[in-house]
């Protein structure tokens, strides 16, 4: 069973993964073209909207999901032909593997919408497979998950961790109906609360102390954790963010043993939505005038280097534009990965979800009440900043959207149009970097009708990926998906 657990990782970050699906084509993060450094690339193409069915983001989606699955279908194949195995084992192993299969094929369904489901390790010489529809793929992976329930530990302790347990698959199922109305057409925003009500009732997760932990180094016991994907700089690495992200003189800041690459940064009009109070805006962002582990000035080219928030164009910033993402501690000598685990689904997003549900069924007061909860750690200066009224969640987003060159906004959008736009604001500075916003931004219509920095909307069709050039021609009974040819 191992490597089809291990196959997450890469999955998650492996060059062109998932984290880029979500948060490079959002109204949060970029990665510019660095004058002096590169970058840009395909990364603007994934900011802009103007993709095309050679995206490398979509190919390196679609081969680290579809390697997944056949690792899990390998396994299932073994496990299902292994003499001797306890049968009590062998049918919760069965499930496990299957619950951890639907959720590979849940992530590809959300980005590529109509693909082939693939159940059989052994397959016929030649075998081509077959897209399903929509609401094929869908019954799939519900099925698939509701069948596994009752097989799966209701654990919650070092044995469980890192392996899909009943609450995984809820959470899985949750998200499922959170983002039917997308799929499907059909809201199924009850269906959707009874999962996440029995997470939360289960008292096997509880909300950690600070935000930050859940992304510390060692956050293998985080209590927020409901499946975690295990790293480890040594053994188990592939984590590379604060590399892409940093500049190579924040080496010093960090003490770390390899170079930062200098890319991606955050949007400023996202930055300029948060709160000065909230300490998610330190906890996740490196901002302002930089100092190297000892306190002096951290000095690149005899300037001291400051990461402003300000950008320029993508086509073409300078090195110190935009403030950096740190979300993941970064460790004294962090050579090349981090050992940083990721919470791929946490408390927070459960409970988060259930205030959405609520929310979009009229339970204003009872969302307000939740978002509040969450919100308490991170306003522990001024804590009556962590009380949210149902009308601010109601009402309208506070990111000024629009057409941004240069530090103005040229093209002025807003976001008080946005129906439960102050919602929306709440889960971007809850999961920034945490591979939510694309699928959020779809959710309350955002993602392909309002500009941010140098994007503008491009085709309602994006809230697809094209099912990658290289595969439709290897399969010819593949159809590409629409707007994207033949």
């Amino acid at each position: 069973m191992a490597p089809a657990y291990a196959s997450f990782r890469t999955v998650y970050w492996g060059w062109n993964g998932l984290f880029d699906l979500y948060e490079e084509s959002s109204d949060l993060i970029v990665t510019p073209f660095r004058i002096g450094i590169g970058w840009g690339d395909l990364y603007i193409t994934m900011h802009k909207h103007t993709w095309g069915p050679d995206l490398g983001h979509a190919e390196g989606n679609w081969y680290y999901l579809y390697t997944a699955v056949n690792e899990c279908n390998r396994a299932l194949y073994q496990v299902e032909n292994l003499d001797g195995l306890e049968a009590s084992v062998q049918k919760s192993s069965v499930q496990e593997l299957k619950a951890l299969r639907a959720i590979y094929y849940y992530l590809l369904y959300d980005n590529f919408r109509n693909i082939p489901i693939v159940t059989d390790f052994v397959t016929p010489v030649g075998f081509l497979p077959t897209q399903s529809t929509s609401q094929e793929t869908y019954n799939f992976i519900e099925n698939e998950l509701l069948t596994a329930l009752p097989s799966l530990s209701e654990d919650n302790n070092s044995k469980t961790y890192g392996r899909v347990t009943k609450w995984a698959a809820k959470m899985t199922l949750a998200k499922l109906y959170l983002n039917s109305g997308v799929y499907l057409n059909t809201p199924k925003w009850d269906k959707a609360l009874e999962q996440v009500n029995d997470i939360i009732s289960s008292n096997k997760f509880e909300l950690t102390a600070n935000y930050s932990d859940s992304f510390k180094i060692k956050n293998e016991g985080s209590s927020e954790e409901i499946l975690s994907i295990p790293y480890d700089e040594k053994y188990a690495g592939g984590s590379y963010y604060p590399f892409k992200t940093l500049h190579p003189a924040s080496q010093a800041t960090f003490n770390m043993a390899g170079s930062p690459w200098g890319g991606s940064a955050a949007i400023p009009q996202f930055i300029d939505t948060y709160d000065v109070d909230d300490v998610r805006l330190k906890d996740t962002w490196l901002g302002g005038l930089q100092y190297d582990s000892s306190g002096n000035p951290l000095m690149f080219n005899n300037i001291q280097l400051n990461y402003t928030n300000y950008m320029s164009e993508v086509d073409g910033t300078v090195y110190n534009e935009g403030y950096r993402c740190i979300k993941y501690e970064i460790g004294s000598g962090t050579a090349s990965s981090l050992s940083n685990d990721v919470p791929f689904y946490r408390l927070t997003d459960a409970l988060m979800i259930k205030a959405e549900c609520l929310l979009r069924m009229g339970d204003v007061a009872g969302a307000a009440t939740i978002v509040s909860q969450v919100r308490a750690r991170s306003f522990k200066t001024n804590p009556i900043k962590a009380t949210v009224t149902g009308a601010k969640l109601l009402g309208g987003s506070v990111y000024k959207y629009g057409e941004y060159s240069y530090g103005n906004i040229t093209k002025f959008e807003g976001g008080a149009d946005i129906l439960y736009g102050g919602f929306l604001d709440e889960l971007a500075w809850e999961f920034v970097g945490e591979h939510h916003r694309k699928q959020d931004l779809i959710r309350f219509g955002v993602y392909t009708t309002k500009s941010w920095f140098s994007h503008k909307p491009n085709g309602d069709y994006r809230k697809i990926f094209p099912i990658p050039q290289s595969i439709m021609e290897t399969n010819s009974k593949l159809k590409q998906n629409t707007g994207y040819g033949s």
